[in-house]
């Protein structure tokens, strides 16, 4: 067997283990990627190469296995990341539901792909900042991410400079972060409001409450059609009847699940379930 075919084997062993554990699909022409996440996660287990890694998960290494596949999911991610979504939370659909739960006084919003937690402080900041009614109701923030490590850095708060820099205004820096050596952490103030936890959406889910306000920005576009139908589906049902759904701006539920309604005239792509008269 050629270097060439067995780089081919491996990369195929892979990209399966990857679809089976995760629903992230990984073409052809991917394997340039494949190498530079999982060449140095070989490295670190004092591999030669990706095939001995390869041989390792054969072998059923559970530990390894995990690693390989959250060494391949995108944690890409920045505060008020591409803003309009932060926007449309601040001038449209948080006063909508401020007037729809008056009665009820409780909000709950779902960061369902956090990564390292940029999304959820950005939505608990936002709401800081602009809405100090809310601070007489009951608010829960739930921060979920496939990785426990990076589940672990959004829990622990901790930001380097680029981090902070990407996105954050100066202000809400100085209000809601601290100094941590050549870092920056989260105040406990601010790290109180959200929680983290590890979930995997294609997964059997924990119980979860109803969800007024759903974040899935840029996740679908990782999954083929019948995984997106799905994972759509099972949102739909966690979600409050008048609640709200982000998509990223290349995503959208049409030709999934015709359910969900986009917001018009929003500059977010927003979604919602229309309630029945």
């Amino acid at each position: 067997m050629t270097v060439t075919e067995l780089e081919t084997a491996d990369f195929d062993y892979i990209r399966h283990l990857v679809r089976q554990r995760s629903a992230i699909v990984l073409e052809p022409g991917k394997e340039y990627l494949v190498q530079s996440r999982l060449l140095p996660l070989a490295r670190k287990q004092g591999l030669a190469d990706i095939g001995a890694l390869v041989d390792r998960l054969k072998r059923g290494d559970a530990a390894v296995t995990a690693d390989v596949v959250e060494a391949m999911t995108t944690n890409e991610t920045s505060f008020f990341r591409d803003k309009n979504p932060f926007d449309a939370l601040r001038d449209d659909v948080i006063p909508d539901l401020l007037q729809r739960r008056k009665s009820k006084r409780t909000l709950r919003i779902w960061s369902a792909a956090a990564s390292t937690g940029q999304e959820a402080y950005t939505i608990a900041m936002t709401l800081r900042e602009h809405f100090p009614e809310l601070g007489s109701w009951t608010v829960s923030i739930l921060g979920t991410d496939l990785s426990q490590e990076v589940v672990e850095k959004a829990k622990e708060g901790r930001y380097a400079q680029l981090e902070v820099n990407r996105g954050l205004p100066a202000p809400l820096l100085m209000k809601y972060f601290e100094r941590a050596g050549a870092a920056w952490k989260v105040k406990q103030t601010l790290r109180g409001a959200v929680e983290f936890r590890q979930m995997n959406l294609i997964a059997p889910w924990p119980a979860l409450a109803s969800m007024d306000i759903v974040f899935l920005r840029n996740v679908l576009i990782y999954f083929d059609a019948t995984t997106k139908r799905d994972l759509l589906g099972r949102v739909r049902k966690v979600m409050a009847p008048d609640g709200c759904l982000f998509l990223g701006a290349g995503e959208s539920t049409l030709q999934y699940d015709g359910t969900f309604k986009q917001v018009t005239g929003s500059r977010a792509n927003c979604y919602r379930v229309p309630v029945a008269a």
